[in-house]
């Protein structure tokens, strides 16, 4: 399965850059440099597998292992790489584009691209329950999406803390670009889950 081999992947090159700064800042995304360096390029796809330590790692796999398995079982393995991979693309272009003129910001992570995935499986299963902690009550997953993507658009333009707010709504919105392009029915069950109908 592409999935699993993305987690497998995603576990040992995040655990090569914990253990190894050095190789952890050859991957880094660098906006700047990568505007001006065409070698540094290769940051757009190596940042999306390193993490800034375990609990951030730990979290984007949990979240990877709920949605992109089920997921890829429904689209296949081809799909679900092109989806993974457009995410991750997506995510970083638009870091790259906000932060170019600046020489001192870095980012790194997978969450761009499992957003993407997060987001395609929310339109695929729109009527699926998302537990946020620290609530204690389950979301309806249309709902989350609107929600989420609102909460994200509001932090972006507000920068708040370390979290690149700006990957997370570009991979979210990667991925249901994706999905109009490949799937567009699952839109109509979307708004139907948003709706309260096809119950």
């Amino acid at each position: 399965m592409a999935a699993q081999t993305i987690l497998i992947l995603i576990i040992a090159v995040s655990l090569v850059g914990l253990l190894s700064p050095r190789f952890q800042a050859w991957a880094l995304l660098r906006p700047y440099q990568v505007v001006r360096e065409p070698r540094s390029r290769i940051t757009l796809i190596t940042s999306g597998f390193i993490h800034a330590d375990l609990g951030h790692l730990l979290f984007n796999l949990i979240t990877f292992y709920s949605f992109g398995f089920p997921l890829e079982r429904v689209i296949g393995s081809t799909r679900f790489v092109i989806l993974y991979l457009f995410g991750l693309l997506v995510s970083n272009m638009g870091t790259t584009l906000k932060h170019r003129e600046d020489p001192n910001y870095a980012s790194l992570g997978a969450s761009g691209a499992i957003l993407a995935v997060l987001f395609a499986s929310i339109l695929y299963f729109p009527r699926q329950r998302l537990f946020i902690l620290p609530l204690p009550v389950p979301i309806p997953a249309a709902w989350f999406a609107l929600g989420y993507l609102a909460l994200t658009y509001y932090w972006s333009k507000r920068s708040r803390g370390r979290i690149n707010h700006d990957a997370h709504l570009g991979g979210a919105l990667a991925g249901l670009l994706f999905v109009a392009v490949t799937a567009p029915q699952a839109y109509a069950n979307f708004i139907d889950a948003l709706s309260g109908q096809g119950r």
